[in-house]
């Protein structure tokens, strides 16, 4: 008897539909085909203890399972439970006509009970795309799954809910989640805000700026300044998450694996990895790819602390995805892309003792030493940071200050305000969204400037011996001060402030 049983195969963030065909005849056997992985391939102990443990038997005949399409590379447990399905199918132990109506996945223990998986909403997706009627899963990953309306998702916690279902017995119901309702749940109420922040008002106004046009940044400082602190609040400032992007963010972390028992995440993603991290984890990739930190914070932060203790090489390997977005892995045999369009926030003590320009405290760092430092970070990855600020230690008048400082939420008001200038502004250009994505064409467009304006930015270049790279963040930057002020030109007193957000072009920094 032949019986056809439905999972799915993620690559990268999107799913394929996997048909588990199974075949039982006379002989002895169990023959598993389709490029299964090794874990695949050790399922039949797996599955042979739970449907025992369950009452059931692994049928003494040939059993024949073919995995197609047969040059598709299939990997993981989560294969477990259909393939259980249709061995009890197969040898007749259950009866399950509807069978073929529903997508199944998830991994078995010995006692029957379910493991979560990987790739749940992706999965999910996809069958609603292909007019399945429902979907089996561990329980654990329900939340996720049941995102997609006009899908029966059924959370089960053993193989025996799948077999009563099909059976008639069950009282097994689909999990529904209120997607509108679960997106705008926690929207107004971030984890940290920057009224927990005293002092630090210039920063504070960097920042923002640096949210409302997209703008990467760099903080320059001594240990104890801050530098985290501000960084963790910058994801609070950011314009809410659309419905599209959070779908997007949960989708990258459902392939992962990071999602618990969580359903659509509605809060900008902040990732910080340590130092030490390797370019593979960083980026993305392994034997089978799976998303690294820049995927991890695509919609949201990613946070580098002490930037240049990073390998040379794992910083070398981001520029390709701070230029593109998008992180793509290729294999000898397939190719996988990632979305990675995150805002980069860094920070770095300003030479290896970290006190060099703290008035108090000395700084016992050679400039020998202080240029090997500083020359970790290549200008090429310095070219695609548009502000540069340093951060000075909070004095003990501030520190003691009881008064509230302007919330998270207020300074959110007029960076989506920006926004919405700056998405009027590109609505008519291909990957264009944000002040900091404009080209030089773009620039020279959006960023005209008045005689005073430009009498002032040549005098700046000139007495603080600013780089040639400075010129054009200095412009996108200035356009984002000028779109906070709602104002159509970009004037002076823009230049001016924008001037002041380049610390590491001045002469003495890098060289």
């Amino acid at each position: 008897m032949l019986v056809k049983v439905y999972g799915s195969a993620v690559f990268g963030v999107e799913a394929t539909t996997i048909t588990v065909e199974v075949h039982m005849d006379k002989g002895i056997g169990y023959h598993l085909v389709g490029l299964p992985d090794n874990a695949i391939k050790e399922s039949s102990y797996r599955i042979a203890a739970a449907l025992k443990n369950n009452g059931y038997s692994l049928p003494g005949k040939k059993i024949t399972i073919n995995m197609a399409p047969a040059d598709l590379r299939k990997e993981g447990s989560a294969y477990d439970l259909p393939l259980a399905m249709g061995i009890l199918v197969a040898s007749d132990q259950i009866k399950a006509p509807e069978i073929e109506n529903y997508v199944i996945m998830g991994e078995l223990s010995l006692d029957g009970s379910l493991q979560p998986i990987r790739g749940a909403l992706p999965i999910a997706i996809k069958a609603k795309e292909e007019g399945y009627k429902g979907f089996f899963l561990p329980i654990q990953n329900v939340k996720e799954a049941a995102i997609v309306d006009g899908l029966h998702v059924y959370g089960v916690e053993n193989v025996q809910d799948v077999i009563n279902f099909f059976a008639g017995k069950g009282t097994l119901e689909p999990t529904v989640i209120d997607t509108r309702a679960e997106f705008y749940k926690t929207l107004d109420f971030p984890e940290f805000d920057f009224s927990d922040v005293r002092g630090q008002e210039s920063i504070k106004r960097c920042m923002e700026i640096a949210a409302a046009g997209g703008h990467n940044i760099i903080l320059i400082g001594p240990p104890g300044a801050g530098k985290t602190m501000l960084a963790k609040r910058v994801p609070s400032i950011l314009p809410p998450m659309t419905l599209r992007e959070a779908l997007e963010t949960t989708k990258i972390h459902s392939v992962a694996g990071k999602l618990k028992e969580v359903g659509l995440m509605n809060q900008r993603p902040f990732r910080s990895p340590h130092h030490t991290i390797s370019n593979v984890a960083l980026v993305g990739g392994g034997s089978y790819p799976q998303p690294g930190e820049i995927s991890m914070a695509h919609n949201g932060v990613l946070f580098l602390d002490e930037l240049p203790e990073f390998k040379r090489d794992v910083l070398e390997v981001m520029r390709q995805p701070l230029e593109d977005r998008e992180v793509t892995i290729s294999r000898a045999k397939f190719t996988v892309t990632y979305p990675s369009s995150f805002m980069l926030v860094a920070s770095m003590n300003p030479s290896p003792s970290g006190f060099f320009n703290d008035p108090s405290m000395p700084n016992t760092s050679s400039p020998h030493e202080m240029q090997r430092y500083l020359s970790k970070i290549s200008g090429p990855l310095l070219d695609r940071i548009d502000i540069h600020i340093e951060v000075t230690p909070v004095p003990f008048e501030k520190l003691s200050d009881d008064r509230k400082a302007e919330s998270s939420v207020e300074i959110r008001k007029r960076v989506t305000a920006a926004r919405e200038i700056q998405t009027k502004r590109f609505e008519e250009m291909e990957n264009i969204h944000y002040n900091a994505q404009m080209s030089s064409k773009l620039i020279r467009e959006y960023c005209a400037l008045d005689d005073q304006s430009k009498e002032l930015l040549k005098t700046a270049m000139e007495r603080l011996n600013l780089s040639a790279r400075a010129y054009d963040r200095i412009l996108k930057v200035a356009r984002t001060i000028a779109d906070l002020d709602d104002a159509p030109l970009v004037i002076s007193q823009h230049i001016a402030e924008a001037i002041q957000y380049r610390s590491l072009d001045r002469d003495g920094w890098l060289g």
